[in-house]
């Protein structure tokens, strides 16, 4: 389907059966070619499950295509995701996917730029973010920059490599 097709809306509760979807089938796709077996095989169970509080956030977002398959989701919040801490003023970009089947069609890009706006429009000077390996290329041409590698605590004994990036917001409205 064309760009055309593609609706951004703010995520509902009852988005969770079909983003835990989205997530289970995308995320071991996307991620295999930069993470082991060994990692994969304790991470994709938690992290493909969708956050009731985030679909309640207001601020996290669907993707969906016609008449309601969903092929990207993300969103951002000012709470800092668990084992990390927030600022004032900062946003923080929170589990983001695109459809596995449907990368390097715009998807998202088409969702990270409304996200910039939203947080912008709540007066967000930055935005963190702590991508996987796989997503750097990805933010860094969004005009994220990598401030290192972290490791990100998913459940006790789960930890996850990541890369902590940032972008001072504005950048969307040049």
């Amino acid at each position: 389907m064309s760009a055309d097709t593609l609706t951004v809306r703010t995520a509902r509760p009852d988005d969770l059966a079909a983003l835990d979807a989205l997530f289970a089938r995308s995320y071991p796709a996307l991620l295999k070619a930069d993470y082991p077996a060994s990692v994969l095989v304790t991470a994709v169970p938690v992290i493909s499950r969708a956050n009731p509080a985030l679909l309640a956030s207001g601020t996290y977002y669907v993707v969906q295509e016609g008449a309601g398959v969903l092929v990207g989701a993300g969103g951002w919040t000012r709470a800092a995701p668990p084992g990390f801490s927030g600022a004032s003023g900062v946003g923080h970009i929170r589990h983001v996917v695109t459809d596995a089947a449907r990368t390097r069609e715009g998807i998202g890009r088409r969702l990270i730029s409304h996200v910039f706006r939203s947080a912008e429009d709540a007066g967000i000077e930055r935005l963190d973010c702590l991508s996987t390996l796989t997503a750097v290329p990805f933010y860094a041409a969004m005009g994220f920059q990598s401030l290192g590698p972290v490791t990100v605590p998913l459940r006790p004994g789960i930890d996850f490599p990541a890369v902590r990036m940032q972008r001072l917001a504005g950048e969307s409205r040049k």
